[in-house]
């Protein structure tokens, strides 16, 4: 599950989900034997299948404290669903049925008191409610890549994109799990992308990864924020369509792990060319994406 590598937790490596959802990022046919393994692992873990060793790295977590396996559970799942839909198998009856349980369930949330109100005081913290269950980047990303649900479910699919157009609070995201907090980095309460009035982002990456997600769900009209930072993406282009802003002297980094498997997808050489196709080429599948006509000539 890790976006990151975690030497504190021994985790050498990026974890299996971010992975594969790279590999579809760079074009892997989705069918390829390099996704076969895992992806029967991530259709166990849409099965609800107790096995202790689908806990992967939450394992020694779940066996000191008990009460987290539900929460941990729950986040593979919705792991395994956004890996899954991302990779072509819309149709299949075990991943529709994880996703319509995510969408209720964040459904629920979104028509509760908690959707204003998330947090809750515990001593001198202030704690995400116990029984919030707000969209998270795995979900939000799931609804993306499942057209038919975003049909089936017009009504959240709306309430979703308005909830991510309001301002995000200020407390930092904790949670509780038995004696141990936590502060995921997947949880969104509200708009994720910081910017000023001209449309200046401090995470481009990660502005581009919403964007392109708000245009699937056909919810970029109602985050104003994020229509700001692509119309100043868009000024920044030159005649050819290339995005060449002034004084950029090395590749946009993101500060926020959920964009790491999108952006960027061609390393970085220290070449000017580098420094520009990835956003150039974000840019141009947005605009394809919002139907509009594009001349490559």
């Amino acid at each position: 599950m890790g976006l990151a590598p975690s030497p504190l937790h021994g985790i050498r490596d990026v974890g299996t989900v971010a992975q594969y959802r790279r590999l579809l990022q760079l074009g892997w046919p989705a069918d390829d034997r390099t996704f076969k393994l895992t992806t029967r692992v991530l259709f166990r873990l849409l099965s609800r299948d107790p096995d202790p060793a689908l806990l992967f790295e939450f394992k020694k977590m779940v066996k000191e404290s008990p009460l987290t396996e539900r929460w941990v559970r729950n986040n593979l799942r919705e792991a395994a669903s956004t890996a899954l839909a991302e990779a072509g198998f819309n149709i299949d009856p075990r991943l529709r049925g994880s996703a319509h349980r995510t969408a209720t369930a964040v459904s629920n949330f979104l028509r509760s008191p908690q959707a204003e109100k998330p947090f809750v005081k515990s001593g001198k913290r202030y704690l995400l409610h116990p029984d919030a269950y707000p969209p998270t980047w795995y979900s939000l990303a799931m609804m993306a890549s499942m057209p038919n649900l975003q049909r089936e479910r017009a009504g959240f699919t709306e309430r979703l994109g308005q909830y991510l157009a309001q301002p995000a609070p200020k407390r930092p995201v904790i949670i509780k799990l038995g004696k141990k907090t936590l502060r995921p980095a997947h949880v969104l309460l509200g708009n994720p992308i910081k910017a000023d009035a001209r449309g200046v982002t401090t995470d481009i990456p990660l502005a581009l990864h919403l964007i392109n997600i708000l245009v699937r769900i056909d919810a970029l009209h109602t985050a104003p924020t994020a229509m700001r930072v692509l119309g100043r993406l868009l000024k920044e282009c030159d005649d050819t369509g290339v995005w060449h802003p002034k004084n950029l002297r090395s590749q946009p980094k993101g500060a926020n792990k959920a964009s790491a498997h999108f952006f960027p997808l061609l390393p970085y050489d220290k070449t000017p060319a580098s420094r520009q196709v990835d956003v150039t080429f974000r840019l141009a599948l947005t605009a394809k994406l919002l139907g509009w006509q594009l001349d490559y000539s």
